[in-house]
């Protein structure tokens, strides 16, 4: 099954790997350090396809407006489910 390609305006799930000492209430895949100091965990982030840039980058917004450019054949992005779309609505930026 191949991916279908990203488009302006499309709703994304980034996930990314944290490091920390007290993961958060959303925090999945919460595993402890070797010594059991601190935490590695991931972390799911909604946003918003901004530009799709001709060298296969996304530009990415997010909900309070920051960017980020990310390859499209990154393995931490997918597009978001019509039910993940409808559960998470409000975490998700506005389309501008």
């Amino acid at each position: 099954m191949s991916e279908q390609p990203y488009k302006l305006g499309d709703l994304i799930i980034f996930r990314v790997t944290k490091y920390g000492y007290r993961p958060g209430p959303r925090a999945t895949c919460i595993h402890p350090t070797p010594h059991g100091d601190a935490y590695t965990y991931q972390v799911d982030k909604f946003w918003i396809v901004a530009a799709v840039l001709d060298d296969g980058t996304l530009s990415l917004r997010t909900r309070r407006g920051k960017t980020h450019d990310i390859k499209a054949d990154d393995p931490n992005l997918r597009h978001a489910t019509w039910w993940e779309r409808l559960r998470y609505s409000d975490r998700f930026p506005k389309a501008s």
